[in-house]
């Protein structure tokens, strides 16, 4: 193997596992290698596992001595990542690893995400069950695949073989903040078929670029625009101008992210490229006054064509309306829990191909604000002609008035640390609540080491709080 990047740093076991994970690709739908490489691990320290078709992994191991008789504890978290990167980076990350660095305070990727979401998870569980010194209950670890794109590996798991009614989940990016109450969600595609034809005439491509993006759970109340929204107004004031034929749009790639950039190509009769960028200036200053985004630009270019394979100027129009027409953002924000929204969508994905597929993330800690706005985005299809389908369902992780582990987790916190831990409902998705729903009475925490600009390629971990973050799971497990 390659000479560590991450050599010195402590723990040293967290972080060579931490590395070694970086190095296998394993975004979202493209798990197969890292869920052998758990596999792998198990079989070469003597563990009991489960490997099941979607590639999720389970691994068994015994307590250590004079713990061996009490309760397990299930560590769980997610073995994909959300593979963003910036347009100049060469790393294919379908079929490379990461370049994984630090700077001496935090670890990050060069050009892409780290994966720190969830990579740290595993790390943190590899090292653990690696150490016969370190005093533990039996371990029940849960892997697993596709979170990222609603949450499917932990809705397709099979849990009859669990015992542990205590579950630890790190997939959380702030420490000394425990999550222990999250919102349901559900992922939803509006598709439109459009007619194509033979459109001859001059070529243009609008941009809209160096929005800040983020996490659609986390972010989304931070006032940050979304591309493909913007790119929808930007279309239909140009389209009052002079008649579109659309023949390419592309926005995002993950129903999750909020949008940072989308672009269109289309065919304009009568065009004026001066009259359009003058449209857009005034379209990015209302951008960097409206929301928090003092990068964005909106702009127009000539393209080098005459003509192309374009929808009709009235599919166009179609799908003009229908990108002004969704909802996207925070819908409705909690009277109970100040400053927590509790309902949002988000558009992350806006594609032209054969036909325009949009792509939400739809969350709520209400099921019934969910199922209205899901319902809103089908009335919404309908009235456009357009088809609509869900998938990823999952419920709200419900608040637990009455937790031992929430107990023993903050005496635990505020013993080692001299102050009392944050513990919150979030508005992002965690898979306590689908797992949950397969093991009656489990009692859930979420906690993770900090971790900045998640699903960019921004992302950073701190050193030290992953360190921190070890050596509190390490008390909270012996305490348990």
């Amino acid at each position: 193997m390659n000479e560590l990047k991450l050599a010195g740093l402590q723990p040293a076991s967290v972080f060579r596992y931490f590395e070694e994970i970086c190095a296998i690709p394993h975004g979202s739908r493209n798990t197969k290698a890292i869920s052998d490489y758990l596999v792998k691990y198990a079989v070469e320290h003597g563990l009991r596992y489960i490997q099941d078709e979607a590639n999720n992994v389970i691994i068994f191991c015994d307590g250590t001595c004079g713990y061996e008789d009490h309760a397990p504890v299930i560590i769980q978290g997610h073995m994909d990542m959300v593979c963003e990167k910036d347009a100049d980076c060469p790393i294919d990350m379908n079929t490379q690893g990461l370049d994984v660095t630090h700077d001496g305070a935090y670890v990050f990727a060069k050009g892409t995400t780290l994966g720190g979401d969830d990579g740290i998870a595993i790390a943190y569980a590899l090292a653990l069950m690696e150490d016969k010194t370190i005093a533990h209950p039996p371990l029940e670890v849960i892997i697993t695949v596709d979170e990222e794109i609603g949450m499917l590996g932990a809705a397709a798991i099979d849990l009859k073989d669990l015992k542990g009614r205590t579950l630890i989940n790190i997939d959380s990016e702030e420490e000394g903040v425990f999550t222990v109450s999250c919102a349901g969600g559900a992922t939803a595609t509006i598709s439109m078929a459009g007619e194509r034809r033979a459109v001859y005439g001059p070529c243009i491509r609008l941009s809209v670029d160096g929005l800040q993006g983020g996490h659609s759970g986390v972010e989304i109340h931070k006032n940050r625009a979304n591309a493909n929204k913007i790119m929808g107004e930007f279309m239909s004031r140009v389209q009052a101008l002079m008649p579109l034929c659309l023949t390419s749009l592309a926005g995002g790639s993950k129903d999750n992210a909020i949008t940072r950039s989308c672009t269109a190509n289309m065919v304009a009769m009568g065009i004026n490229l001066e009259r359009i960028n003058t449209i857009a200036a005034e379209l990015q200053a209302e951008i960097r006054e409206k929301y928090d985004e003092p990068e964005a630009v909106v702009q127009a270019f000539d393209v080098d064509a005459l003509g192309g394979n374009a929808l009709t100027t009235e599919a166009t129009a179609k799908v003009i309306s229908l990108l002004c027409a969704v909802p996207n953002g925070v819908q409705a924000m909690s009277a109970d829990i100040p400053g927590l929204v509790q309902t949002s969508l988000n558009l992350g994905i806006a594609k032209l191909g054969d036909a325009l597929h949009l792509t939400f993330s739809v969350r709520s800690s209400v099921n019934q604000e969910k199922e209205d706005l899901l319902n809103k985005l089908k009335e919404i299809a309908a009235f456009h002609d357009a088809t609509y389908t869900q998938m990823g369902e999952y419920p709200a992780w419900e608040y637990r008035a009455d937790s031992n582990l929430r107990d023993v987790m903050v005496k635990t916190y505020t013993h080692m640390f001299g102050k009392a831990p944050e513990v919150v409902a979030i508005h992002a998705g965690l898979e306590c609540g689908l797992l949950g729903e397969k093991l009656p009475g489990l009692d859930c925490v979420s906690i993770g080491p900090e971790m900045h600009d998640i699903h960019t390629s921004r992302e950073k971990l701190g050193i030290a709080s992953v360190e921190r973050t070890w050596n509190f799971l390490l008390a909270v497990l012996k305490a348990l």
